[in-house]
């Protein structure tokens, strides 16, 4: 198996987490899909091995940092790659769809998470700047902010 460093897409993601206190109206109207993830390596630091498979699409990714800022590698996996690697995620793993709910000029990922985490409603809104960050005004159906919350964390949703 190769995985080419050179085809890593390197970002800094900027997102604030919230729980969903009602789910936005017609839910099932927006693009959405399956997404299976479980991690091949977890630090207390906040440096995180992601293994994810969302729809059709395959992908190891490299997270360093906590809270709302975090910088993110991502590399784009064959679909054997990814079945390659699988089972090293064994014991760290989670089940969600994801929905794009448009937003003004933002896309809200809610998840609505399967398996041991079934019934946890969450949503998260990326940003392109700290500033657009810090002025989001959430919707009224998003409710409490869990930004930098260890207990909402994917890594510790697929650990439970």
């Amino acid at each position: 198996m190769s995985l080419d460093p050179a085809h890593a897409k390197a970002s800094q993601e900027i997102e604030r987490k919230f729980l969903v206190k009602r789910q936005p109206p017609d839910l099932e109207r927006y693009r959405n899909r399956e997404i299976e993830q479980g991690y091949l390596a977890a630090q207390r630091d906040g440096r995180q091995l992601r293994l994810r498979k969302a729809g059709n699409r395959y992908s190891l990714t490299f997270k360093r940092g906590r809270g709302t800022i975090r910088e993110e590698w991502e590399i784009e996996l064959t679909p054997a790659q990814f079945e390659q690697l699988w089972p090293a995620t064994g014991g760290c793993r989670l089940r969600k769809r994801r929905y794009d709910v448009p937003f003004g000029q933002f896309v809200i990922e809610v998840d609505i998470y399967d398996g041991s985490n079934k019934g946890l409603i969450v949503a998260e809104v990326e940003f392109d700047s700290l500033e657009q960050c810090r002025d989001f005004q959430p919707p009224d159906w998003l409710g409490r902010e869990v930004s930098g919350q260890s207990r909402y964390s994917n890594v510790k949703l697929a650990r439970e």
